[in-house]
């Protein structure tokens, strides 16, 4: 009887899904070294499903790539958890997907929502996730949330109004508005110009029972929690980190060493995202605004 002999076509198929396998495997990777997601999920998923992307992923290259765990700090940890070092996600015991859930747990601790929340929400996130964009939307079909102005020493892009997008000011008057208090935050913005939050609209707003939604950067969000600690903090966050890149790349606004700078600052911004009450990933536009609008309702009740 004649061996039976795969055909080309098969082998040629098999061999783009390994190549496809592969880059998921890799690309997942990336969205946990940059934080895009958490470890507790990726676990998550590989334990629902072993023939995932996740249940693929071998435990070494999981650990590695975690926050501040080289070769010796990973093999420590398997050594503790009893793993063998061959071991994929998806094919974890019982047991050791309990041991290797709390070691997860107790290094990386999801954030608790503070109590006492207020009607001030402030909306933050790395650089290209669509901050501007959910901040639109919400603006055209959700006018009962007062959208906070900010000013800028930048100048304005294509389409943005003053007054409606920003108000745009030159140093002199930034320089003003922070020697009379009258921002209620402020900072340079990758490394070039200064925004700032005007303080009396946002007061005028929460006085007459508003709620109000400041969009802006992390530097910022950091300030507003200093000087309004009842404020809500939001977390806007990619799909993927390989998604933030192609839309940075994609709106065409900064060249290429901008774009490299801005990346960088982005992965540090991701890294603070523990920071915030809440997180919420924008993959799609109207479902990330429905996202902040039911919390904005939340704080309300």
């Amino acid at each position: 009887m004649s061996e039976r002999t795969v055909p080309e076509v098969d082998r040629a198929a098999a061999a783009r899904r390994a190549v496809e396998r592969r880059r998921a495997r890799a690309a997942l990777k990336r969205d946990l070294t940059m934080r895009v997601v958490t470890p507790q999920s990726i676990a998550a998923q590989a334990f629902a499903d072993a023939e995932s992307v996740a249940g693929s992923m071998r435990i070494t290259d999981f650990l590695l790539a975690l926050p501040a765990i080289g070769v010796g700090k990973r093999d420590r940890i398997l050594l503790d958890l009893d793993i063998s070092p061959v071991k994929r996600l998806g094919g974890l015991g019982v047991r050791q997907r309990v041991s290797l859930t709390n070691w997860l747990d107790e290094r990386f601790p999801a954030s608790e929502p503070r109590a006492g929340r207020s009607r001030l929400l402030v909306l933050a996130g790395p650089t290209a996730v669509g901050k501007g964009t959910v901040a639109a939307y919400i603006r055209e079909h959700h006018p009962e949330i007062h959208l906070s102005v900010s000013a800028t020493t930048r100048a304005p892009r294509p389409g943005e109004i003053d007054g409606v997008h920003y108000y745009f000011v030159d140093d002199a008057e930034f320089d003003r508005l922070i020697a009379d208090g009258e921002l209620l935050e402020y900072a340079v913005v990758h490394n070039r110009s200064r925004y700032g939050t005007p303080r009396a609209p946002i007061d005028a707003a929460l006085a007459d029972g508003k709620t109000v939604l400041l969009e802006i950067d992390l530097q910022g969000a950091r300030q507003v929690r200093a000087a309004e600690p009842s404020a809500t903090l939001i977390f806007l966050l990619p799909p993927s980190w390989d998604e933030l890149v192609q839309r940075l790349v994609g709106r065409g606004t900064e060249n290429e060493e901008e774009r490299a700078r801005r990346l960088r600052t982005a992965k540090v911004e991701l890294a603070a995202q523990s920071e915030f009450d809440f997180r919420i990933v924008n993959e799609d536009v109207a479902a990330a605004a429905r996202e902040v609008v039911e919390l904005s309702e939340a704080t309300a009740r």
